[in-house]
C-alpha cells in the first residue's frame, strides 16, 4: 500500500497505473476541505497540495464542472459544495429537499400565499435550495434556485445567525472578515453582528425591510429550519414591502411559515439519521 498526502491507494496488479490527475484531483478536494469555511484561492491551494498553479486551476474548473466545487465571490477563489457529501454518504443530499423539504412547501403555498425559499448555508452565504416562487401566482422572481443571499443583509442569512452556536458564528465571522466589500466590513464589526443577532432572537423571527440593496422594494420575514438539535438552513417568505403590514406578517403569516419549517426540520430527520449511520 502507497500512501501519499493521506490518500492510501493499493494495488492488485501491478499492471494498472494510477491516474495521477485522479489523486491529484482528490489532493484539491482535500485541502479545500481543511481550508476555513470550505473556501480558499488557487494559490493557497497549490502551496498547500505541493501542484504547480495551473494544474490546480484546470483541476478546479474540471471540479466545478462536475459540480463539486464553486467560484468564490473573489478572483481566484473556489468552494466546496454540498455536491461533495455524496462522495461519502449514502445519499445525495439535495434528496432531502426534493423529497421532504418540496413536497411541504407546496403544500403550504395556498396559506401563506406569498412564495418562499429554502436555503442552505455554502460558501458564507444562504444558497437557496428549493423556492416556490415558480408555482406562485404572486411571485416576481422565477429563477431563485441557487441564488446566494447574504448573512447580515437578507431574511433567511439573519435567521441562520441567530439560530447558530457561538462556535458556528465566530467561524463564520472569520470567513466573512476577509472580504473587501460591506459583507467584509459588517463581519468585522462585532458590536453590529451582535446587535442584529440580539434583536432578531428577541423578535422570534428574522426581518429583511429592503435591506438588501439589490431588492430595496422588496420585504422578507424567515425563521431558521432545526431538525433536532441541528441548523440546516433557513425558510423565508417574501413580498413588495408596501403590501404586507407588520400585524398582517405577524398574525398571519408568520406562525404558518414558523409550522412549516417545524415540519421540514420533523420529517427531514430519519435523512440526517440515515448520513449520520453511512458516514
Amino acid at each position: 500500500m502507497a500512501t501519499r498526502r493521506g490518500i492510501s491507494t493499493t494495488f492488485a496488479d501491478n499492471d494498472y497505473k494510477e491516474v495521477r490527475s485522479l489523486s491529484r484531483g482528490l489532493l484539491v478536494l482535500q485541502a479545500l476541505n481543511r481550508a476555513p469555511g470550505g473556501i480558499a484561492s488557487t494559490t493557497e491551494l497549490a502551496q498547500a497540495c505541493g501542484i504547480h498553479r495551473t494544474t490546480v486551476k484546470r483541476l478546479l474548473e474540471t471540479l466545478r464542472a462536475d459540480g463539486f466545487v464553486r467560484r468564490g465571490e473573489k478572483d481566484g477563489q473556489y468552494y466546496l459544495t454540498f455536491a461533495v457529501r455524496s462522495l461519502s454518504e449514502g445519499f445525495v443530499h439535495d434528496d432531502w429537499v426534493d423529497q421532504v423539504a418540496l413536497p411541504l412547501m407546496r403544500a403550504a403555498l395556498p396559506d401563506l400565499m406569498w412564495p418562499c425559499d429554502l436555503g442552505a448555508l455554502e460558501g458564507g452565504f444562504m444558497v437557496v435550495r428549493e423556492s416556490t416562487h415558480r408555482f406562485s401566482l404572486l411571485s416576481q422572481h422565477r429563477g431563485m434556485i441557487g441564488e446566494k443571499l447574504p448573512l447580515f443583509f437578507t431574511a433567511m442569512g439573519r435567521a441562520y445567525l441567530a439560530a447558530c452556536t457561538e462556535a458556528e458564528l465566530e467561524g463564520l465571522l472569520a470567513l466573512l472578515a476577509q472580504r473587501d466589500d460591506a459583507v467584509g466590513e459588517m463581519a468585522r464589526d462585532r458590536t453590529a453582528v451582535d446587535r442584529l443577532i440580539a434583536e432578531t432572537r428577541t423578535r422570534g423571527y428574522a426581518v429583511n425591510d429592503g435591506d438588501w440593496i439589490r431588492e430595496k422594494t422588496t420585504g422578507a420575514i424567515a425563521v431558521p429550519i432545526i431538525s433536532g438539535r441541528k441548523l440546516v438552513g433557513g425558510v423565508n417568505l417574501i413580498f413588495p414591502r408596501a403590501a404586507v403590514s407588520v400585524a398582517e406578517l405577524e398574525q398571519r403569516y408568520l406562525p404558518r411559515l414558523k409550522r412549516l419549517a417545524s415540519r421540514i426540520g420533523k420529517d427531514m430527520q430519519p435523512w440526517l439519521q440515515g448520513s449520520n449511520e453511512s458516514s
